[in-house]
């Protein structure tokens, strides 16, 4: 595994999911701003996920096809200066267009990237991709501190600092794509005299399909979680503002270590074994949280659920890119697409809930859905070949 290369694409995805951390943390303040509902806040999470997840895996499909890795830059570019936009609308609809716009950069990187990091990390898939994935987590830990720190000090135009970041680390991968790729052909000439010995790559979609409902059920959680654990703090524990922020901060702050953990135990445990274990974790743990009103309890409960919903997530990647062996790119943009959009799709939905009826009521159907998928885990084959 070569970890140098794998750190530089782990640093490039904390940059482009600053900005799926900072936007749920930005809710409240838009919400006080402009006197938005749940609902049309929610909408937001809708902007920045619907087109990325129907656009990820046509960008994974042509990652298999040919070399595209200066897409990476250009989705972080794009990431960024999305969520800079909104500083300086006080329209929704236009801030929806730039969410939208972010929404899209990260569509834009994923793919390619999930693919150079299968490459980089040889058998160690599961460490490889959990390497990669501390650096989207360390991300969704920093957006929310660097959101609400820019707000606090500068007002909305402070969000401009996402564009300074994004723009830097453009230019910074863009210098470091080719050295990755010439990396990756090198250790593809090497073993090339195996080739005879290496299994024939095969596409299970059967297989595949059953992980994408567990895909599915798990971005709806993730993404009702971001969305509605600020708000339950606010709102419910009747904490201030700024606190749904560090909430967030503290989750994905456990998320960081928990995500190489998961990876690292995937590769010894097996990744079906892992996803049958925290998987089955997340509606119980859900369930106590949104049964209590102690602040204590609710905090404390923040470790259990980082651990249930952050552990499996290598594994999902890796079993996902086995299942599709000749299509790593494509696994990639649907693996790792739909586990940060598709969920931002039935976000308003369970915010209309929210306005209607109650944010317990909203966040129980998140229960549901994590039963649902605890079950399918079940029956996930083991993958018959290794991408």
């Amino acid at each position: 595994m070569n970890k140098k290369y794998i750190g530089v694409l782990a640093a490039s995805h904390m940059t482009s999911d600053i900005t799926q951390g900072a936007l749920p943390a930005m809710l409240p303040f838009l919400i006080m701003i402009y006197s938005i509902d749940y609902q049309a806040a929610a909408g937001l999470i809708f902007a920045s996920s619907f087109l990325s997840s129907i656009v990820q895996p046509v960008f994974g499909y042509m990652a298999d096809k040919t070399s595209t890795s200066w897409f990476m830059s250009l989705g972080i570019f794009l990431a960024c200066l999305g969520i800079s936009a909104v500083g300086f609308l006080d329209n929704y609809w236009a801030i929806f267009v730039a969410v939208m716009i972010s929404g899209i950069g990260g569509a834009i990187f994923h793919p390619e990237a999930a693919r150079l990091v299968n490459k980089l990390a040889g058998k160690k898939k599961g460490s490889g991709i959990g390497l990669f994935s501390v650096g989207g987590n360390a991300g969704f830990t920093l957006g929310p501190i660097i959101a609400v720190s820019a707000i606090t000090f500068f007002g909305l135009k402070g969000l401009s600092v996402f564009f300074i970041i994004g723009t830097a680390m453009a230019v910074f991968l863009l210098y470091y794509a080719p050295k990755m790729k010439k990396n990756i052909v090198a250790i593809e000439n090497t073993n090339a005299q195996d080739v005879q010995n290496k299994p024939v790559l095969e596409n299970d979609w059967k297989s595949f399909s059953k992980l994408t409902i567990i895909i599915i059920g798990r971005s709806i959680i993730f993404s009702g979680i971001i969305t509605f654990i600020p708000l339950f703090w606010v709102n419910v524990l009747m904490q201030p503002t700024a606190t749904g922020a560090a909430v967030l901060s503290i989750l994905f702050a456990f998320g960081v270590v928990i995500t190489l953990f998961g990876g690292m135990l995937s590769d010894k445990l097996g990744y079906n074994k892992t996803l049958i274990i925290f998987v089955s974790l997340i509606a119980p743990l859900l369930f106590m949280l949104i049964q209590t009103n102690n602040l204590m309890f609710a905090t404390v409960l923040l470790i259990p659920i980082g651990f249930s919903v952050f552990a499996p997530y290598s594994a999902m990647v890796v079993l996902g890119q086995s299942y599709l062996a000749k299509s790593v790119g494509f696994a990639s943009g649907i693996t790792m697409g739909i586990a940060l959009s598709i969920g931002g799709i039935v976000v308003p939905g369970l915010g209309w809930i929210a306005d209607n009826y109650s944010l317990q009521q909203a966040m129980q159907i998140l229960v549901y859905v994590a039963l649902v998928i605890s079950v399918f885990t079940f029956f996930l084959p083991k993958p018959k070949t290794a991408a």
